[in-house]
């Protein structure tokens, strides 16, 4: 019989794949946003926040910041299903990976202190990328200096295949034919 508190592979695998997707850009800083840090802690919104507004000394401004009108009606857009927006009477927070760290001494359980760790990790994990891609870059930049023009093409086509790709922005709605 399994231990109900030990975690499975399959358990901690969708919790990575939650906190990966659950980690965005905004004001160029990697963030994520109260609701989120919520659902992984296992706790209700408010009860994140309330215990965040006890302790504002803890969240500084580079630690944690309220979005603005204007972002936060960004983020409604972007997302097709708002379920998780409804009913909110205020902007959400949005917590750097410090102010996710400081939330580990603000909240206490168990699951907090372990959804804590893998945040961590994949915060780590975010920035090896991202300095590997910045590595590749470089060795790229590297060679195309070496070899001329022969070989330009090829560097052409590898920058191509290194950009992220452009989501599509299709209209919604009826569209009337003119004519």
């Amino acid at each position: 019989m399994a231990d109900a508190s030990v975690p499975t592979v399959d358990a901690t695998l969708e919790q990575h794949a939650a906190i990966v997707q659950a980690i965005r850009l905004i004001r160029g800083e990697r963030v994520m946003l109260d609701h989120d840090l919520a659902s992984l802690y296992g706790v209700e919104t408010r009860v994140l926040v309330q215990a965040v507004r006890r302790n504002m000394a803890r969240f500084p401004a580079d630690f944690m910041f309220q979005l603005s009108a204007i972002e936060l009606e960004t983020l409604r857009s972007q997302s097709v299903i708002s379920r998780s927006w409804g009913g909110r009477r205020y902007r959400p927070y949005a917590f750097t990976e410090q102010g996710v760290a400081m939330l580990s001494t603000v909240l206490r359980s168990p699951r907090a202190v372990a959804v804590n760790v893998e945040i961590m990790r994949a915060f780590v994990r975010l920035r090896r990328v991202l300095a590997s891609h910045a590595e590749l870059a470089r060795k790229l930049e590297q060679l195309e200096q070496r070899y001329d023009g022969q070989f330009r093409t090829v560097f052409d086509a590898i920058r191509e295949l290194m950009r992220p790709p452009v989501p599509e922005h299709r209209r919604i709605g009826f569209r009337a034919e003119r004519g």
